[in-house]
Formats: C-alpha cells, sequence, structure tokens
C-alpha cells in the first residue's frame, strides 16, 4: 500500500503517468510500428527492452517495475507479430517436427514381403579362382586410343 502511495505523490507524477500509459499499452493491444518492430525484432533490441525494464524496475516504484517488464515481454512479442517472425517461429517446420511422423510409434507393420525374403535361402558368394575360371576375358579393338597407364605425349 505505501507504493501505491508513493506512486500518488506529486513527486512521482511522471512514474505516475508512465504507469497509466503502459496500461493504457496493455489493455487496448496497440500495434507495434513497423519501423519500431523491426528494431526491437533483433537480438540486440530484444536485449536493450529488457535492460531498459530492468532499470525500471530498479530505479523506479516497483508496481511500475512490475507492469514494466510485463509491457516489455508484450512489446517484444507485438513486434515480433508486426515482422512476421513469430509466425515463422510457430509453424514453420524444424527438423524436430519434419522427422517426427519417422518415430518407432509410426513404423510399419512386419509385411508379408519381409517374412517371405527371411524365409528364402541365402544368397551364396561362388567361390572362385581366377586361375580355374573357364570366361577369358578379351580386349576388343581400342581404335587408336592410348592405354591408361600411358604418360606419353597424346
Amino acid at each position: 500500500m505505501k507504493y501505491l502511495k508513493n506512486i500518488l505523490e506529486k513527486q512521482n507524477i511522471g512514474q505516475f503517468f508512465l504507469c497509466i500509459l503502459f496500461i493504457i499499452y496493455l489493455i487496448f493491444n496497440v500495434k507495434t510500428p513497423k519501423n519500431i518492430a523491426k528494431l526491437i525484432d533483433t537480438n540486440i533490441g530484444k536485449i536493450v527492452v529488457l535492460f531498459l525494464a530492468i532499470l525500471l524496475f530498479f530505479y523506479s516504484n516497483p508496481i511500475l517495475g512490475i507492469i514494466g517488464l510485463i509491457v516489455a515481454f508484450e512489446i517484444i512479442k507485438r513486434s515480433s507479430i508486426t515482422t512476421g517472425n513469430f509466425a515463422l517461429s510457430k509453424y514453420y517446420p524444424t527438423e524436430e517436427k519434419k522427422w517426427s511422423p519417422f518415430t518407432p510409434h509410426h513404423q510399419f507393420p512386419y509385411t508379408l514381403e519381409q517374412e517371405i525374403v527371411k524365409k528364402m535361402a541365402p544368397i551364396r558368394k561362388a567361390n572362385y579362382d581366377k586361375k580355374k575360371s573357364l570366361f577369358k576375358p578379351i580386349l576388343d579393338d581400342l581404335h587408336n586410343a592410348s592405354p591408361v597407364d600411358y604418360d606419353g605425349v597424346i
């Protein structure tokens, strides 16, 4: 109660009007202008707004400081809505959202094809010796092409 009486004193009338202005900003859902929203919607802009709200909290009436912190978060949110980054972060798919259908709960059941392939006889590699092989490769006509390992002038 003493904070409320303190803000209504004549020497703190500026804090009182700032408190009224903040409450009007919160209640009437005032949109942030696009030029200001572009400045606030950067990392540095967000840090500056939060820094100013914390300074307001420490150097003025605690009621004004609490309302100032709420307004700081609200102005950051409204500026991201104005610039469109809020919609991008909410609706644009992240890697986690893209891969969520591929969790183990969404896998297909064991199919008939997999069952038949598992029952088939395994494929064996033929152990062949190049020396005992009946097939002898023959090099076709090279048409005046140079060998692969040729290092001379072409």
